[in-house]
């Protein structure tokens, strides 16, 4: 089942709240934040019936608005955790604020980038600031994931991915990785979910590039993409054999390979927390000797397949978040798009 629904803002991020992992229960609730409009605004949807067996307000299934909160400037990342805190200009230039570009949660710790070239780090439980990194980068940070527990990658505007370990005192990367050609900007970043040394990641150029920090400093593999910048890439976080990216060019792209070995990816080592999200960590363990398709080099693209997801677009899609067999998407059209039967 697909749904649009028009909500008379750009849609700059959207994300599902996470669900049980052991019910195999499907998300029903998502959040969406906006941008370039007049008042931008974080909200909160449904697609459950909310108790309501009536179909006035839309069909089954069409996202319901839960609630809304003003939010001052453009939404420029979305995770979801169980806080209400208030950082007031924690990125800053000297004279005015700077933009927050990304934030990554692993609960009770978030970690913020931003156009002043900062990390921050911060705690739920806490009231101040944990941790600065100052001059983390001399450019604009566009995204932060967690790779492990204490360590984060971070992703900018001169084609750099840089590895901090967050044990050490130190400023300085612990590991720098870099596109060999131009500078291109890195805009997005995401890791594997079992094997957490494979990292995909998104820029200007509209190319998927995947990485193996374990092995030299440049991307394991390039890979056409989008014909525009590329907003956002995720691993499916339950499926890594399965992938997507949206992209300035208004496309959506599903990315599926088929495992190097005989045996389901679903045997491949995985999650076993209780909750499954986007920005959830996976467990030490799991079968880290299964070698991930994604590391098959050239030989791998005969097994991978490429698939639309929308309807043809004239608007950059710039957000999505994947979950389960449901997927949701926001756009420049000023639309949510929501699928719920994603194959995966």
């Amino acid at each position: 089942m697909e749904s649009a629904k028009y909500v008379s803002q750009k849609i700059s991020k959207t994300r599902w709240r996470p669900v049980s992992y052991s019910s195999l229960q499907q998300p029903d609730i998502f959040a969406t934040g906006s941008w370039d409009n007049e008042e931008n605004k974080v909200s909160v949807w449904s697609i459950g019936n909310l108790g309501s067996s009536g179909l006035e307000d839309g069909f089954e299934g069409d996202p319901q608005l839960i609630c809304e909160q003003k939010h001052d400037g453009d939404v420029l990342d979305l995770q979801t955790m169980s806080i209400c805190k208030h950082w007031a200009r924690a990125h800053r230039y000297p004279s005015d604020n700077a933009p927050s570009t990304g934030v990554a949660c692993n609960s009770p710790e978030i970690v913020t980038v931003g156009e002043d070239g900062r990390i921050i780090v911060f705690r739920a439980d806490q009231e101040g600031v944990v941790r600065v990194i100052e001059n983390a980068d001399s450019s604009t940070l566009h995204a932060v994931t967690y790779l492990r527990t204490t360590e984060v990658l971070t992703v900018n505007s001169i084609g750099q991915l840089k590895l901090w370990d967050l044990r050490q005192q130190s400023n300085s990367p612990s590991q720098i990785l870099s596109l060999s050609r131009d500078r291109v900007p890195l805009y997005c970043v995401d890791r594997h979910p079992n094997q957490q040394h494979i990292v995909a990641t998104g820029g200007q150029d509209g190319m998927l590039c995947v990485w193996d920090v374990r092995q030299g400093n440049m991307p394991f593999s390039l890979m056409e993409a989008h014909s525009a910048e590329m907003w956002e890439v995720h691993f499916h976080p339950t499926n890594p054999d399965h992938l997507f990216t949206c992209s300035e060019d208004g496309s959506l792209l599903h990315w599926e390979t088929s495992s190097p070995s005989e045996m389901p990816s679903f045997l491949q080592g995985g999650r076993n927390s209780n909750m499954t999200s986007r920005s959830a960590m996976a467990p030490a363990g799991g079968n880290q000797s299964i070698i991930s398709a994604w590391l098959h080099g050239d030989s791998s693209k005969s097994r991978l397949e490429t698939t639309h997801m929308l309807p043809s677009q004239t608007l950059s899609v710039n957000s999505l978040d994947v979950l389960g067999q449901c997927l949701v998407c926001g756009t420049d059209g000023e639309a949510i798009f929501v699928n719920r039967q994603v194959p995966v």
